[in-house]
């Protein structure tokens, strides 16, 4: 860190100087962020420069997320308080058509939505495979956490009820061809996408309505941030047939998706200017009869690098 901070400090004298809290960017401050990432500085460094220099640190962690998910300089004029002010609804990254070609098979598309953006998949696994991800859970499961928000650790909560396990990525040539498909059919590099999560869900389990992103307004996720920028978007693939109950919620558009085995929902959240979609709110209903196996994969704005677990 030390070694950082000295870099940053030798282009102290050319930073911008302002007053009061900044929710903007000039073309000064843009082009300060830019050279300061293709000298190797942290963005942590960086935004601890930002702030104390008067910059709101939401604001901050957004403008260097950005800037590093674009590889590019950050455009000036920016201002945070507009792009919070109603997210811009942009094309879907999901590929067009009805047919999601992939190495495998074709995955299916049986339903799309607008506002949020969601669609439902059909085919994304076959039932043998979600049998095989079933059992190999079945000693591995423990109670679900979710990312506390000032710490961002790993802490378990009463909205969700559920046990679960993780494979991480390209873990056997099992899951790397899952990974695979599903990067094929999203049209997002598998380098984007963090490990399979699997849950699972018994009688009156559920997941109250949340959101996938990292709020830039909660020390917590910061860490979260730095590790592949913000989540863009979530793929949940149902392993079983639910028999009551346990259908995947979006409150904001009135639509419940019932689980099918092989099948998944995808929906996304972040645009390309790193607004989120509060119409993205989301749960799992409680589970009234039999069981529920589910398993997500979330993507991000970059490549993303594993969170060190235990």
């Amino acid at each position: 860190m030390a070694a950082v901070m000295s870099e940053i400090e030798q282009v102290e004298s050319t930073a911008p100087s302002q007053r009061g809290l900044q929710t903007g960017l000039n073309a000064e401050w843009a082009g300060w962020i830019h050279l300061n990432l293709s000298r190797g500085c942290t963005p942590v460094s960086m935004v601890e420069e930002m702030q104390r220099r008067d910059f709101d640190p939401a604001f901050a962690w957004f403008a260097v997320n950005k800037c590093l998910a674009d590889g590019v300089p950050l455009p000036p004029d920016i201002d945070w308080k507009g792009l919070t002010a109603g997210y811009i609804r942009e094309t879907s990254r999901l590929p067009a058509g009805n047919v999601l070609p992939t190495s495998d098979w074709p995955v299916k598309v049986s339903l799309r939505l607008g506002q949020p953006c969601v669609a439902v998949l059909d085919n994304v696994l076959s039932h043998d495979e979600c049998d095989e991800i079933i059992r190999r859970s079945l000693d591995k499961v423990q109670r679900s956490g979710t990312v506390d928000p000032l710490t961002g650790e790993n802490k378990i909560v009463d909205e969700r009820t559920s046990e679960g396990t993780h494979f991480e990525l390209h873990a056997d040539a099992f899951i790397s061809r899952i990974d695979r498909r599903i990067s094929e059919a999203l049209g997002w590099p598998e380098t984007h996408g963090e490990g399979l999560q699997v849950l699972h869900y018994l009688v009156g389990g559920e997941y109250k309505p949340h959101f996938d992103y990292f709020s830039l307004e909660e020390a917590g996720s910061h860490r979260h941030l730095l590790l592949g920028g913000q989540r863009v978007s979530t793929l949940v693939m149902y392993l079983n047939e639910v028999e009551e109950g346990g259908a995947t919620i979006f409150p904001e558009a009135g639509l419940e998706v019932v689980p099918k085995k092989g099948s998944a929902v995808y929906f996304e959240y972040t645009n390309s200017l790193g607004q989120s979609d509060p119409m993205s709110l989301h749960g799992g209903a409680p589970v009234l009869k039999g069981e529920k196996w589910i398993m997500t994969k979330w993507m991000h704005q970059r490549a993303h690098v594993p969170l060190r677990r235990g």
